[in-house]
């Protein structure tokens, strides 16, 4: 019951009482008695009357808000109140309650019957509710009991036990996270250890284990930072990735390879390996010119940081650019070191992967790893071709930085030297024919050489007009080989190949593949070696001028001479100063003496003649020679500047010694129509003939006159006018005979040239050899042909021959005095010889040209001579003969030239004395290098006496036919 009303008063809904009492009060006065109620009842009402006086109610009454009735009644009065309509209005509401108090005791006994039958099943519930609390109360208690004696001990052990198994699997959990967060101080020791890979193993480790233990919470943020931590290991593998480039380690490259195919990431790192090669690449060079350029500048404001690498190559200065260059190379050196290396060590972990995948079954790893494999192969050979252009584009950079015009020659073929030597490496390196650094170097070459050509020349003049032509004491065995400039000839390569590649040039090809790769894989540094070899390169080529140990030499030159006053110097200043000299030693006694009349040598039999010029035009010619054997390209313009050099050296000669109209008109054919050519062609092409420049659009352009040289003046020093020195012969000697040293010295690099030689160019080689350096020889006739004319004075015989009485009667058993005296000049000239040859020695083939000049010379007088005679017997004739006999017996003894030059010209125009008028007319045709004067002689006094007039006519005037072409 108590329920109901709860219920009831939840819903809002009152009992009856309970809604009677909260009328107010004026409405309880109201509130109708039971009779009256039953009144009601009983009064029988019309529903629909009923009905109409409810539905008559206003709305308010009938509104769930609590209101004031009674203040709601007062304020729909009137303002002024009249008693009846009140009364009335005061009637009508009591209708209206009464009929709704009627309406709502209808309603009440209508559901009278249902309100007590829910009643009745309430109190029955609450009857219900009552039992179940005392069983549940009575249930629990009997649980409590069975608590207390059973379940709390037995269960309890269970659950401790299951609470033991949890807390253990959390221990070795916690434990595991406790491990993984203190990882990341192990993996900072691994890589300060540079262990990559064991870095790495650990790091993924850890994020397995991660992934495990994701449902903790402090797992998460592990997690994020193994992944950083991951990232920063790749970020130091890269970094030592880079280390690689320029200084290759097996164990440290194995390391961090390995560490990539943990990563997953070979090809990858492959990439990034190219990438920091060329970094390194720029990046080394950039450091070493900024270095040097720094060092240089010293205290300079300039920012050379920020400058590109190109413009700071134009700030280095002249004598730090081959240091530079050479830091450069051996920089660069390293870094293709490095990569080829690289490429050695996946050579070889490739054939290692082979063999063991040749051993396992094929798996999908296996391919992936020959996927892999083939990149990393095709990206390294790809590589060496990029790398290679790097580095010529740098080089080329550097070269081109410079004017390299005014450099110094040595300093200019150590340039060429090492660039050399890089090309070489380039070529083993890739196979590379290093175009770009020959075209650089080329410009670089084509500028210089001129310039330095054009000053050669100019120094060569100043050299031949200062020249004493004094002997250059050179060794008996003296070689070009020997001199600096051509140590390059024993080297098949370059001048840049050291001695200890000498003896493998001459390999094959295929031997000689990688050469420099094999030689310095470990150590060292080919650019290092070139400089040490420079620094090694030593010549001794000049003899001593103290005195000599060897008495072999004394007593040959004393057994020559005993002229006690010749000072020792002369007797020593030439000899060897190697005293096992074996070539001298071999010579007998017997041998010396037997050349003392050919050959006017005192002690130096196999020593050169040549002079300071001439070794400088050597040195020239072997510097010429390394540029060319170093740029093959300039070949062609390298040898025409070598083949003018021998051209200005053999006009200066020439000019110096060998011009002279008036013994050049001799008739004797002193100078070949090839020399004179030779000479006319330098004297077109190379020899400026107006240096003043007033007549300069006469002989050329300003750049034509830019290549050619002023012709040389001989020096002052040199007296050619000397009748004691024999007019010069010393200085004549030295000149002409350092000529033909210089000659035979060309044709002796005649296959070295060749080879150098563009094919299309070898004509102007082979015109060179056969139409100048084979005319060296010949210049040795007009030369000394100037000494003979002078040594002997002709002009004293003829005098004395046209005094001499030919026309006598009886045949003379005794020579004239002509011919003594003759014979005495001639002795004169052999002692004048042997005096000069105590300076100078003179050759067999100089000493023979003499002696054929002066012997050719007094024929052609002793003929000239007798084509003076006015009148002539048989008797005179006779002795003519004689005379001529005595001259060459006499002169037999002082030469060991045979035969006597022009003995048949004297003994054939003797005879022509015999001939008859058939027979002379004949002669005359055959014979015509006689003179006109020596034909007619023949004709007037030899046959005036037996010829008429007429004849006599018809023979001058065939002698006049023959001598009509000569004018």
């Amino acid at each position: 019951m108590q329920k109901i009303k709860s219920l009831m008063s939840r819903q809002g809904l009152k009992s009856p009482q309970e809604s009677m009492c909260d009328l107010s009060p004026v409405e309880n006065l109201r509130i109708p008695s039971k009779e009256e109620l039953r009144e009601l009842r009983q009064q029988p009402i019309d529903p629909q009357a009923e009905q109409e006086i409810i539905d008559s109610i206003e709305e308010i009454y009938f509104s769930n808000d609590s209101f004031d009735m009674v203040q709601h009644e007062l304020e729909k009065l009137p303002p002024e109140l009249n008693l009846q309509d009140l009364e009335e209005y005061r009637d009508k509401l009591k209708r209206q309650q009464a009929a709704v108090s009627k309406k709502v005791a209808d309603l009440i006994l209508e559901k009278q019957p249902a309100y007590v039958k829910e009643l009745e099943r309430v109190t029955a519930l609450q009857t219900n509710l009552h039992l179940a609390a005392v069983i549940c109360t009575n249930a629990r208690r009997q649980l409590s009991v069975a608590k207390e004696g059973f379940t709390e001990a037995s269960l309890g052990l269970l659950a401790n036990q299951r609470r033991r198994h949890l807390l253990t699997g959390l221990l070795k959990s916690l434990r595991t996270i406790k491990t993984l967060q203190r990882t990341d101080v192990r993996l900072s020791e691994m890589l300060e250890e540079e262990d990559y890979p064991g870095a790495i193993q650990l790091c993924l480790e850890c994020q397995k284990a991660a992934s495990t233990f994701k449902h903790y919470s402090c797992i998460s943020e592990l997690n994020s930072k193994l992944q950083d931590t991951l990232e920063q290991i790749e970020e130091q593998l890269d970094v030592a990735l880079s280390k690689t480039c320029k200084h290759f380690d097996v164990l440290h490259y194995t390391k961090v390879q390995l560490a990539y195919t943990l990563l997953g990431k070979t090809q990858t790192a492959m990439d990034q390996l190219h990438m920091h090669f060329t970094q390194a690449i720029h990046n080394t060079v950039f450091q070493v010119v900024l270095g040097y350029v720094e060092l240089c500048a010293g205290n300079a404001d300039t920012k050379f940081q920020k400058m590109q690498y190109k413009d700071l190559c134009t700030h280095i200065t002249l004598d730090s650019y081959i240091p530079c260059l050479t830091d450069l190379c051996k920089a660069l050196w390293e870094v293709m070191l490095s990569y080829h290396r690289t490429m050695q060590w996946h050579e070889e972990h490739d054939k290692q992967e082979s063999t063991s995948t040749q051993n396992d079954a094929a798996t999908a790893e296996s391919d992936e790893l020959m996927v892999d494999r083939s990149y990393v192969k095709k990206k390294l050979e790809h590589g060496l071709t990029r790398i290679w252009q790097d580095v010529q584009l740098k080089v080329k950079a550097y070269i081109l930085g410079t004017d390299m015009s005014n450099f110094k020659y040595d300093d200019f073929i150590m340039v060429l030297d090492v660039i050399s030597r890089l090309m070489q490496v380039g070529e083993e390196f890739c196979g590379s024919k290093s175009e770009v650094l020959q075209e650089s170097i080329k410009r670089q070459s084509v500028n210089y050489f001129k310039n330095y050509h054009r000053a050669r020349l100019e120094e060569l003049r100043m050299f031949l007009e200062n020249e004493t032509w004094e002997l250059c004491p050179v060794k008996s065995n003296f070689n070009i080989a020997q001199l600096h400039e051509f140590k390059f000839l024993g080297q098949c390569c370059s001048p840049s190949v050291s001695p200890s590649r000498q003896a493998v040039s001459s390999s094959t090809p295929a031997q000689e593949e990688l050469l420099l790769f094999q030689q310095y894989l470990q150590e060292g540094n080919p650019f290092e070696m070139h400089i040490e070899q420079k620094e090694e390169e030593t010549e001794d080529v000049l003899a001593s001028n103290g005195y000599e140990s060897d008495e072999l030499e004394k007593s040959v030159y004393q057994d020559y001479d005993s002229d006690s006053d010749v000072p020792e110097e002369l007797k020593q200043d030439y000899v060897d100063e190697q005293t096992g000299d074996a070539p001298l030693k071999s010579v007998p006694r017997e041998t010396m003496r037997s050349k003392k009349k050919s050959d006017y040598n005192l002690n130096k039999t196999n020593a050169p003649i040549l002079t300071n010029t001439t070794l400088n035009v050597i040195r020239l010619v072997g510097k010429y020679m390394q540029m060319m054997n170093i740029l093959k390209p300039i070949a062609f313009d390298v040898i025409h500047c070598v083949s003018q050099l021998f051209d200005y050296y053999l006009y200066a000669v020439y000019t110096f010694f060998g011009r002279n109209d008036m013994y050049e008109s001799s008739g004797l054919g002193l100078i070949s129509s090839r020399l004179r050519t030779t000479l006319n062609r330098i004297q077109e092409s190379l020899i400026d003939m107006d240096p003043v420049g007033e007549n300069a659009g006469v002989h050329g352009s300003a750049e034509d006159r830019k290549e050619k040289v002023p012709s040389p003046h001989l020096s002052q020093l040199v007296v050619l006018t000397n009748s004691g020195t024999l007019y010069g012969l010393a200085q004549r000697v030295v000149a002409t005979e350092s000529l033909v040293f210089l000659a035979e010295q060309f044709e002796s690099l005649q296959s070295h040239l060749d080879t150098m030689m563009p094919a299309a160019k070898k004509p102007f080689l082979q015109q060179f050899y056969s139409q100048t350096v084979s005319t060296a020889s010949e210049l040795r006739k007009p030369i000394y042909w100037i000494v003979a004319a002078k040594a002997i004075d002709y002009e004293q015989m003829l005098l004395m021959m046209a005094g001499v009485k030919w026309d006598i009667k009886e045949i003379m058993s005794q020579h004239n005095v002509y011919v003594d005296v003759l014979l005495k000049e001639f002795e004169q000239f052999n002692r004048r010889l042997g005096d000069v040859s105590r300076h100078v020695r003179i050759p067999l083939p100089v000493s023979n040209v003499l002696w054929e000049h002066c012997i050719r010379l007094a024929n052609r007088t002793l003929v000239e001579g007798y084509a003076n005679v006015k009148k002539c017997s048989n008797e005179g004739r006779a002795l003519m003969q004689l005379d001529f006999q005595q001259f060459l017996m006499k002169l037999e003894k002082l030469t060991d030239l045979r035969p006597i030059p022009d003995k048949e010209f004297v003994e054939t125009y003797i005879k022509a004395y015999y001939l008859t008028e058939n027979d002379m007319e004949q002669f005359i045709k055959n014979h015509r290098e006689y003179s006109m004067k020596q034909l007619a002689n023949l004709v007037n006094v030899c046959l005036g006496s037996h010829i008429n007039k007429k004849a006599r006519q018809k023979l001058l005037a065939a002698i006049d036919d023959i001598d009509r072409p000569k004018r």
